[in-house]
């Protein structure tokens, strides 16, 4: 699970962006003027296959960033 749905820098981040938008999540076209740029962040992805259909997928998620500051749930607010 991405650690950035827990971070205070989770809505201007832009590896959290990056995240997003490989996960073709649809954004709200909401322009971000200081976007932050975490320290040392830790994407990992992982490389998903459907055996029936030979489809392969990723799921990409951030596990390290010496710039996370938890404060749970803060995604959810806009």
């Amino acid at each position: 699970m991405c650690i950035c749905v827990n971070c205070r820098h989770v809505h201007d981040c832009v590896t959290y962006h990056l995240i997003q938008k490989q996960h073709n999540y649809r954004y709200n076209n909401k322009i971000i003027s200081n976007y932050f740029i975490p320290k040392e962040a830790l994407i990992h992805i992982n490389i998903n296959t459907n055996n029936t259909d030979k489809n392969i997928w990723f799921d990409w998620d951030l596990i390290e960033c010496l710039s996370f500051v938890e404060i749970p749930g803060y995604w959810i607010t806009s």
